[in-house]
């Protein structure tokens, strides 16, 4: 079921158990290293998060990136993919290629700089050749735009879709996503006009809590909505900490909730508590340099279901 209501949303999220042998969180994670880290000024165009007047460091961003990856270590295998100069946005995997159980997904991306991606013959085949996935490839459909778990949150453990409709996700492509994740339900909603990701206003914290930026909806009642289905088990974040990135978290285990830095720092005691009463201890990793092109830590990971 695909819908746009908040009401139809809580009912058919009512009638969900969870999922037989689901994982909340992912069993390893896959990073892609940035080489000759640079701004792509195409994606700077609906990416508010972004100021290409900001200088960046390449060698200073590719340190930030290796220790991102030991730190992840701690939680779950985590494999590293070479980077390439002319894709610079590659850092951000998860919006290109997505896992469910036995499939790799791959996503219509709306810039031509992150359509290149799709084209890695080297993840492909990983997936497919040494961990026999099927590939379910959306690149080529010029009829809709899909990024993935950018724009898709998903609770692993109901088979629930959270997709926010922007510049980087429409109708078509949500509709596509359901049914390539094999989703039993997904919520669509428009984010703000300012906002071109779901995953920068909303986190799911191993499908039993959420942290939720209220002022990147366009409805309110949408947020109030995912809200409700926790339990309002949720940790709210000011316009400040959202910007901050404290909203491009994730969890690669049932008691660590991984974000940057910058977006640790802007959290509250009180928030901090709140997410150790949901049973969450916050890893937090400096990417101050790979921030200034508009993405944070959760965008570096892509999730091995």
């Amino acid at each position: 079921m695909i819908t746009t209501s908040p009401t139809e949303f809580l009912e058919a999220y009512a009638a969900l158990t969870p999922l037989r042998d689901a994982m909340a969180s992912a069993r390893a994670a896959y990073l892609v290293a940035p080489a000759e880290f640079s701004l792509a000024a195409e994606s700077a165009r609906d990416n508010r998060y972004m100021d290409m007047s900001l200088a960046v460091d390449p060698l200073k961003a590719l340190a930030q990136h290796s220790a991102l990856a030991q730190a992840l270590r701690a939680d779950c295998p985590v494999i590293t993919f070479p980077g390439n100069p002319a894709t610079p946005d590659a850092v951000f995997p998860n919006n290109v290629f997505g896992t469910a159980p036995g499939r790799l997904i791959i996503g219509r991306m709306r810039h031509a700089v992150r359509q290149r991606e799709a084209e890695r013959a080297d993840i492909r085949g990983f997936f497919g050749d040494v961990l026999g996935y099927d590939e379910i490839d959306l690149s080529g459909c010029d009829d809709l735009v899909a990024e993935l778990t950018g724009s898709l949150i998903i609770d692993r453990v109901r088979g629930v879709g959270y997709c926010g409709l922007s510049e980087r996700c429409d109708l078509a492509g949500a509709h596509a996503m359901h049914k390539a994740f094999d989703l039993r339900l997904t919520f669509c909603f428009d984010l703000a006009e300012s906002e071109y990701h779901t995953n920068v206003v909303l986190t799911l914290l191993a499908s039993r809590a959420a942290i939720i930026a209220a002022d990147g909806f366009r409805d309110p009642a949408v947020p109030r909505a995912i809200a409700t289905a926790y339990g309002d088990r949720v940790v709210w974040l000011t316009p400040a900490q959202k910007q901050a990135f404290a909203g491009n978290a994730i969890t690669l285990s049932d008691e660590r909730v991984w974000m940057s830095a910058c977006a640790g720092a802007s959290l509250t005691n009180e928030q901090t508590k709140t997410l150790s009463d949901y049973g969450f201890t916050v890893g937090a990793v400096d990417l101050s340099e790979i921030e200034k092109a508009g993405g944070s830590l959760r965008c570096c990971v892509g999730e091995i279901f």
